[in-house]
């Protein structure tokens, strides 16, 4: 509304003139600066002497947003959540102190690594200090021992069938002496454990007394990267939640474990979501959320989801046995780098090289040798060591399997039959050293095994690694044993020199070495020496 009166007349003259000033001093040399000066100064006078519109305004606004082809609609989940929220579950569990706990927390809750003993155990910890990475809720520090007392976590998780059967985490569930599940209207069952499954962390629940719960149904047409995702659990215990995001990645491995091919995602989860479903836009699960990458505690956009596959597969096997049961080649296997490939004499990196087969096994029964690369499972292509633990993985144990190999650049097939999985890995052996003797070229200092160690009487020690050299780029560290490089084993620092030697006079880059670290074997490629 435009000022009328005597007053206001004569403020919007004085400022006319004050513009008028100011635009004399720019001369025709600033014509650019002036109209950019005249345009401030003019919406100054603007906003003094006029009041805003907000009709106009919100009609023009609703011009441009609301235009044909300019209006997007963002997508409202709230359908999809009214549809599948009510199988979401909150699960409280209670469980030994003593034992290894599921949750950790800054206010006395129960400490420890839940992952203790399996593939995501590094990723953790331990007693003294919180350390950023993988972990279902970024965990707080270790405490110590005290006297046994019972304590109670939270966890999510969700209804599979109308009988009810629910699956969570196994981290949820493992060391519990009781379970009561939550529904989202408030109802409190008590749950048992069906089965858990701690190589893939998952855990199958049943709830008894009703046919008609709220269930969902896991999805068959996968998760493709860019898929708008939604994520329903227990966050800090208050209840259902839903966050939503997007699939970021697929086939993750954020462990040491043969069986890892996580989704990863961008919705938020956090402490108390392990074990919640995350829904695709047609309301079907397409994952169990385990694990976060935080270095804070806290969701930073990093999570990662069990596929449904996998899931289906884990819950039909304890739902019908209580466990799970998996083929067992017997090898300690790793993948090829270009290095590693180089020194075979191979052209690609496809394929799992064996570094050991196991005593009595499938494989050592089979004849499968040290320095084989096991390159298809059953006219199927291995694409390496991870690939090739979950094709065997799959086989049933008895069955008949047939192994194509490389062996000293000759093709070979090998029929066996697959054993079944141990339920516990075998413990480790340890190595203490002492003395050393140098090999510079390598950066490290080497001393003969018998003389370090009671438990090896042949090989290499290595006592000690330049940081930054050639040895500790291809992966040696203190403590590893050298068993042979090339075709040749090596009990003296000479006898590495010598093979290094001979393999750079070969026209090789590296030579392939065996090394055995904490009783598993496995192959290095180090540089070959002039």
């Amino acid at each position: 509304m435009t000022d009328s009166s005597p007053e206001g007349r004569t403020n919007t003259a004085k400022k006319q003139s004050q513009i008028s000033v100011i635009l004399s001093r720019f001369g025709k040399k600033g014509t650019i600066y002036v109209s950019a000066a005249a345009l401030a100064l003019g919406a100054f006078v603007g906003a003094a002497s006029f009041e805003p519109n907000p009709a106009r305004a919100f009609a023009q606004g609703e011009n441009v947003s609301q235009g044909e082809g300019m209006r997007q609609k963002l997508p409202s989940f709230a359908p999809l959540v009214k549809q599948v929220k009510p199988a979401v579950v909150s699960i409280r569990v209670k469980s030994d102190a003593a034992a290894k706990a599921a949750f950790g927390d800054d206010e006395g809750g129960p400490r420890g690594n839940p992952f203790e003993g399996s593939p995501l155990e590094r990723y953790f910890g331990g007693p003294g200090g919180p350390r950023g990475g993988f972990g279902p809720w970024g965990r707080a520090p270790g405490g110590k021992g005290g006297p046994r007392q019972l304590v109670t976590a939270q966890g999510s998780g969700f209804f599979i069938s109308p009988d009810g059967y629910l699956v969570t985490n196994n981290h949820v569930a493992q060391d519990a002496v009781s379970l009561e599940v939550v529904m989202d209207d408030g109802k409190i069952y008590t749950a048992k454990v069906v089965g858990t499954d701690p190589r893939t962390d998952l855990a199958l629940l049943k709830v008894d007394g009703r046919n008609d719960f709220p269930y969902t149904k896991f999805s068959h047409s996968g998760a493709e990267i860019g898929d708008w995702v939604v994520a329903m659990g227990n966050p800090f215990g208050l209840g259902g939640t839903v966050t939503a995001g997007i699939v970021s990645a697929r086939g993750r491995d954020i462990g040491e474990g043969p069986y890892d091919d996580f989704i990863q995602i961008d919705a938020s989860v956090n402490k108390g979501n392990s074990g919640g479903p995350t829904f695709n836009e047609s309301g079907e699960v397409i994952g169990v959320n385990t694990a976060i990458y935080s270095p804070s505690g806290g969701s930073v956009g990093i999570a990662f989801a069990i596929p449904a596959p996998t899931v289906e597969r884990v819950v039909a096997a304890l739902k019908d046995k209580g466990h799970v049961t998996r083929g067992w080649l017997g090898v300690q296997i790793q993948g090829l780098t270009p290095e590693l490939a180089d020194s075979l004499g191979l052209k690609t990196t496809a394929g799992a090289l064996v570094a050991a087969p196991q005593s009595g096994s499938p494989a050592e029964k089979a004849g499968i040798k040290t320095g084989d690369v096991i390159t298809q499972v059953d006219g199927t292509e291995v694409k390496d060591g991870r690939d090739l633990a979950k094709k065997i993985a799959d086989i049933a144990p008895g069955a008949n399997a047939k192994l194509t190999v490389l062996r000293d650049g000759e093709t070979k097939t090998v029929d066996l039959k697959i054993g079944q999985l141990p339920e516990k890995p075998t413990q480790r052996a340890s190595l203490s050293d002492d003395g050393r003797t140098g090999l510079n070229d390598l950066g490290i200092a080497v001393a003969p095994a018998a003389d370090v160690s009671p438990n090896d009487r042949q090989g290499l020690a290595v006592v000690g690694v330049e940081p930054g050299g050639k040895a500790a780029e291809a992966g040696l560290a203190e403590g590893d044993i050298i068993l042979r490089v090339g075709d040749q084993t090596v009990n003296r620092p000479g006898d590495l020199k010598r093979a290094l030697t001979e393999a750079s006079k070969s026209g090789k880059k590296n030579a392939l070495a065996l090394v055995k670290r904490n009783g598993d074997q496995r192959f290095v490629a180090l540089p070959a020496v002039s």
